[in-house]
């Protein structure tokens, strides 16, 4: 037999071994779910929630997530200081959509969005919490704090109506703005949404609500678009549950809260027509025998990782925080227990890891195999929805520590940009102000002084040699972000010296040291966006450590050169004869 032929049908054969596992995996990792007809499948990609209870972290603090994955959305963070309110102001509520900008020309989203008054004034309290917020609220001076998730739900009860005065992220500032604790937070937001009606520009969303002692999970709902003021009904339906202090939970842009036991109201809160709403809509059948379900009736999600990629974040959490609980890849995720207790207690350290997780080491991996090209790179493959994505806006972990004061004790941390090149960065509930640099900036005009263009800066230059660019960034969020994790009880217990002797001294003090840690760390990615650019300048290695002046290349991943090997035999033109 001829050698040639018999190298060229092997090469022939792997070649078309290699291509149509390609395809196989493509086609399951992107298969559409089996879900039902009238539910709404269309959910942000990646806005992952992860909340911690006080008694499942290292040190007793309560942590929440939130990824804003938009990759069009507005990034820019403001602090709105407490006021003080005469007898009888009103407060004006606003549509505000979470997914549109202006451009800068225009005018910003938190200037703009005055513009969209949806004529409804309620009354106003006699005084309101200082707070930071970006696309919603996330923490006030009373440790208040929220992460946000998209649900979705059953399309027949999407209310898209102006007759909807609230939609999630009016209801987050007023949280932000009333209330001390979480339970209050979800009776506010709860009941507001009720008498007013809920919806516009969302569907369904959940909330991680916490405070120093307790995380709730809250979830509503439109309650659909012929609803009135005027019907006499709740303009939503919502429900909530607590979290276990022992025990941990995510929300992967899925509901959580399955049965309801009001009996408990340390652990469950709900609108008087969280069932009645799913009768009249015919979601559930009372008289099926069934349990009622939450999650099933308003926002069903089946399939699991093991039969799409789309459903990877449930199993991944779990599998890092409580991996002795072996849950199988089959398993629905809409099937997953509410909470569990992890097999070690987390600290913000672990936390920040976890949303940075890529599957790495899974079957699951976005980079395994030649799915990452030659250099690894797990933003490639987009058929595996993963904790940290590529087109994150920002990501915040907000902590919260009841044995400090509140302004003190509550912590947001915010890394702008993609998670994996991004640095976490703190800011105190009881800061003044912010730096400019975050209250600036859009997708479509680069600007260097505003600071999410500056890890934008190190990303883009890190993409194209990821897995040696990657080291680079670890490194040196070691030196910027870790570091100041250690330095965090020392800047506390400076800032208690001053809290004791003046409140206006130490809040001072905690924004002055975060305004000077903020423009360190984003001057420090400038920097490292021009180190990339030039240490790795046309796929070479230019070290400067390295002595004399010579040049490298980064070397590929073997897998991925004899894939193209093979494909170039496969594609060779035979010889003319």
């Amino acid at each position: 037999m001829n050698k040639k032929r018999t190298g060229f049908a092997l090469a022939l054969g792997l070649a078309a071994v290699l291509t149509a596992g390609i395809f196989l995996l493509r086609s399951q990792d992107s298969s559409p779910d089996s879900v039902p007809e009238e539910a709404v499948s269309e959910c942000p990609e990646a806005c992952t929630v992860i909340m911690v209870g006080r008694e499942a972290s290292t040190d007793g603090s309560i942590f929440t997530t939130h990824t804003a994955d938009c990759g069009t959305c507005d990034w820019t963070f403001r602090v709105v200081p407490p006021a003080d309110h005469e007898p009888g102001a009103t407060r004006k509520i606003y549509h505000i959509n979470q997914f549109k900008t202006w451009p800068p020309s225009e005018g910003l989203k938190w200037d703009v969005y005055v513009n969209d008054f949806t004529g409804l004034e309620i009354p106003q309290v006699e005084h309101t919490f200082g707070y930071i917020h970006a696309m919603f609220g996330y923490m006030n001076d009373q440790q208040l704090a929220i992460g946000e998730s998209t649900l979705g739900n059953v399309r027949k009860l999407n209310n898209p109506t102006p007759t909807a005065k609230f939609d999630i992220t009016m209801l987050t500032l007023l949280a932000m703005e009333r209330c001390r604790t979480a339970r209050e937070a979800i009776t506010l937001m709860g009941s507001l949404a009720e008498e007013h009606g809920y919806g516009h520009t969302d569907r369904g969303e959940m909330l991680a609500v916490a405070d120093a002692e307790e995380v709730w999970v809250f979830e509503i709902m439109p309650v659909g678009p012929l609803w009135t003021p005027e019907s006499g009904k709740p303009g939503a339906v919502w429900a909530a549950q607590r979290v276990p202090d022992d025990e941990v939970a995510v929300c992967p842009n899925e509901s959580r809260i399955g049965e309801i036991d009001l009996s408990r109201p340390d652990f469950f809160m709900a609108s008087s027509n969280f069932m009645d709403c799913a009768v009249e809509n015919k979601l559930y059948d009372p008289a099926s025998g069934k349990p009622f379900s939450w999650k099933r009736a308003y926002s069903p999600s089946e399939g699991s990782v093991a039969k799409s990629g789309r459903r990877a974040r449930m199993w991944r959490f779990h599998s890092l925080v409580a991996p002795s609980k072996t849950f199988a890849p089959d398993l629905p995720n809409m099937d997953y227990p509410f909470s569990v207790k992890p097999d070690k207690k987390l600290s913000v350290s672990d936390v920040m890891a976890l949303t940075r997780d890529k599957c790495q080491g899974t079957p699951y991996d976005p980079a395994r195999g030649i799915r990452g090209g030659p250099f690894a790179n797990p933003n490639l493959y987009r058929d595996t929805r993963l904790i940290s994505v590529a087109n994150a806006e920002y990501t915040t972990v907000t902590q919260t520590r009841g044995w400090l004061p509140a302004p003190v004790g509550g912590i947001v941390w915010i890394a702008l940009g993609a998670q994996d090149t991004s640095c976490y960065i703190p800011f105190y509930a009881g800061v003044t102000d912010i730096p400019q640099s975050f209250k600036i900036g859009d997708h479509w005009e680069f600007d260097r002084n505003s600071a999410r263009w500056a890890f934008d800066y190190t990303d883009f230059h890190a993409q194209p040699v990821y897995s040696y660019a990657v080291q680079d960034i670890r490194e040196a969020q070691e030196k910027h972000e870790q570091s100041v994790v250690a330095r965090i009880p020392e800047i506390d217990r400076e800032i208690l010296t001053r809290f004791e002797r003046s409140p206006l001294e130490a809040a001072g003090y905690m924004t002055g040291f975060c305004l000077s840690n903020a423009e360190n760390v984003v001057n420090a990615w400038w920097t490292l966006g021009d180190d990339l650019l030039v240490k790795y300048n046309h796929h070479g290695y230019y070290d400067a450590a390295r002595r004399g002046r010579d040049r490298t290349k980064p070397r590929p991943v073997e897998l991925w050169r004899k894939a193209v090997e093979m494909i170039d035999i496969f594609t060779e033109k035979p010889p003319a004869r």
